[in-house]
């Protein structure tokens, strides 16, 4: 049997862990003279490179008749 001091404590404990826990996300934040390394080419997360690679492809050639992304073309793939 769980006594009334047990449960206030498991409730106590719970609560400072979740504080502790919200708070963490509570200092990240990037400072403007940081932004320069974060926009990085090395820092873009790409899980699968030959992946991206194809999807990029289709991207602009479907948006090739727009001028999507920095492509000009009629839209048929042969960018």
């Amino acid at each position: 049997m769980i006594t009334p001091r047990e449960k206030r404590f498991a409730k106590t404990a719970l609560v400072l862990a979740l504080a502790c826990l919200a708070s963490g996300c509570a200092a990240m934040s990037v400072q403007p003279w940081d932004r320069d390394l974060l926009a990085k080419k090395e820092m873009k997360f790409v899980p699968s490179p030959t992946e991206n690679t194809i999807d990029e492809h289709i991207y602009f050639s479907k948006e090739g008749s727009t001028g999507g992304h920095g492509v000009g073309g009629g839209g048929c793939g042969c960018n």
